[in-house]
């Protein structure tokens, strides 16, 4: 056997998409990361081995920006046949591109050592390459969806469904109880050209009838999210007895759908099957402030807010797939947008915990509307933020400047809402032909200034003006209707498409005392948030849009000069 030692600023336990962003995030910031995931990709529940699409905030203009959103164009761009492996490479690459961070993967925490109320250190297990791994670190951050730092540390946390009268919600039962929302394997399909049989198990389950099915959508378009199992049982210990259950249910469905009946699909195959179920719901920490339905319903306006969710508050009922009273689920409603606060990512009783996903300290009833992936992506990219400030300043992360965090996060194409970013001084002070650019506001469309071919955005200056750096944030269609990735795969695909309304092709040009002129020319940018590093001295700069992925017009939210 091996042994590996390492002294970091931050672990991050869970390479979901919530601890892949507060990784990318910290060390974006300039601290060092160790990033320990126990499964062989990154992505949680929207990797190739779950599948889940990734949701998010609804509600217009809601859409979750920062590294989820750069993560969901670079899978476009690179990725335009929708092939899973590529996707899981995408999220590699992003982790695997960022030098301050220390990727384990195939690797599960197994033990703490702790001093007091502090986890001084971690242990983790590398299967595959038969290897100890102990992190010594300043914070530790359980992205781990599971909460596994919590019985390791003691941390306090919650499980279950609360009663009504513990937080004064209407969502929970009367009486508190240990159910959850269940575990999910999907399936995928594809169409062919031609008819295709299908043969199930011998062990797989048998619906003759739609009378089989009660109250559950499938039709060829379905994700089949409602296969659902394990909120009764333990949602972390039964995790393998979900899976057998979920399977012998996944191929009678699909049996169900090819040989039962005509339900349209006869040139459909079955592509992929999952057999690792992905979960809703397990421990949530309790922190220094516990997310209630109360908070969600009164728009979680914060002091500091750090984050935002948007999904409605959808309770699913325990008993998943067998709950046949009605649809599986209640779609309770919540405000579009409601804020987060960094206090929810906090642990109340061990001084360096902190965390993010779906185990944040919410309520059973908050939980049904942040457990989202975007949303925890953008709880994760704040938390790795916060977590570098504080380390960088020499504070506790619940100490940090909040107003400083919260610029740090919209300046990095987080929006926080009821907050405006600060533009820079320079670009302020200088004469403009398009002010709506430098506003502070990166979405909707009253922001946006649209040009046609020939328009330009021009900024002079009284003087020469040393500019290091130029901020670009381009229109990525915040409201189109699809999501990362297809549940499906039909013979023609129309969406999962970089937005036509980015900018391909650009010119920026800078234009010194002399008259010379200094220029930057892309010819291939597929991201909607851009910055690019100069050493110019100029007394005017211009930015010149010359192609999109498609729209007529171009379009922008910010152009700025620091």
């Amino acid at each position: 056997m091996k042994n590996i030692s390492y002294q970091t600023d931050l672990c991050i336990v869970g390479g979901g998409m919530s601890g892949l962003c507060c990784a990318i995030a910290a060390a974006r910031h300039g601290i060092k990361v160790v990033l320990v995931q126990d499964r062989p990709v990154l992505g949680g529940n929207a990797s190739g081995e779950i599948r889940m699409w990734i949701g998010g905030a609804h509600g217009k203009d809601n859409r979750e920006s920062g590294i989820i959103e750069e993560i969901f164009l670079e899978n476009f761009y690179q990725n335009p046949s929708l092939k899973y492996a590529i996707w899981d490479s995408v999220l590699y690459e992003k982790a695997k591109a960022e030098k301050n961070i220390t990727l384990l993967l195939n690797t599960a925490c197994f033990d703490a050592t702790m001093d007091g109320s502090r986890i001084v250190s971690i242990k983790a297990w590398q299967t595959c390459a038969e290897t100890f791994h102990e992190i010594s670190a300043t914070y530790f951050a359980d992205c781990s969806g599971d909460s596994i730092l919590a019985p390791l540390s003691g941390a306090k946390y919650m499980y279950g469904r609360e009663a009504k009268s513990e937080f004064n919600e209407t969502i929970p039962p009367d009486t508190a109880d240990l159910k959850t929302m269940g575990m999910s394997c999907l399936f995928q399909i594809r169409e062919t050209p031609h008819k295709v049989s299908f043969t199930p198990p011998s062990w797989a389950y048998t619906y003759e009838t739609d009378a089989d099915l009660p109250f559950k959508d499938h039709d060829k378009d379905n994700n089949f999210w409602w296969i659902e199992l394990g909120g009764e049982w333990d949602c972390i210990h039964d995790t393998d007895r979900c899976r057998d259950e979920l399977l012998k249910i996944c191929y009678g469905v699909w049996d169900h759908m090819k040989n039962r009946g005509d339900h349209g699909v006869d040139n459909w195959e079955l592509e992929w099957i999952g057999f690792l179920p992905g979960k809703r719901e397990s421990r949530r920490y309790v922190g220094k402030h516990i997310v209630t339905q109360n908070d969600v319903e009164a728009e979680g306006r914060f002091e500091d807010i750090v984050a935002y969710a948007g999904w409605s508050m959808d309770d699913h009922f325990p008993e998943g797939f067998y709950y046949n009273k009605g649809h599986p689920t209640i779609y309770h409603p919540a405000p579009q947008p409601w804020g987060l606060p960094l206090r929810c990512m906090i642990s109340e009783n061990i001084d360096n915990l902190v965390f993010a996903g779906r185990n944040i300290s919410v309520t059973h009833a908050a939980l049904s509307s942040s457990r989202v992936m975007a949303t925890c992506a953008i709880l994760g990219q704040a938390l790795g933020t916060a977590v570098a400030q504080a380390i960088k300043e020499g504070t506790r992360v619940e100490d940090t400047d909040i107003p400083k965090l919260q610029q740090a996060l919209m300046e990095d194409d987080c929006y926080i809402p009821w907050h405006q970013r600060k533009v820079s001084e320079l670009a302020m002070r200088a004469a403009c032909n398009a002010d709506v650019v430098r506003n502070g506001i990166d979405r909707g469309e009253e922001n946006l200034w649209i040009g046609k071919a020939g328009d330009s955005i021009l900024y002079t200056f009284d003087d020469a003006v040393d500019v290091r750096e130029i901020r670009l944030v381009f229109d990525n269609d915040m409201n189109r209707n699809y999501h990362n990735m297809p549940c499906n795969y039909p013979l023609v695909q129309t969406k999962f498409k970089l937005p036509q309304t980015l900018i391909k092709e650009y010119r920026i040009e800078g234009v010194r005392e002399d008259g010379t002129v200094e220029t930057l020319h892309i010819t291939d940018n597929h991201q909607r948030f851009v910055k690019h590093a100069v050493n110019w001295k100029i007394r005017s700069l211009r930015f010149v849009p010359i192609s999109t992925h498609g729209c007529e017009s171009f379009r922008l939210f910010g152009f700025e000069c620091r």
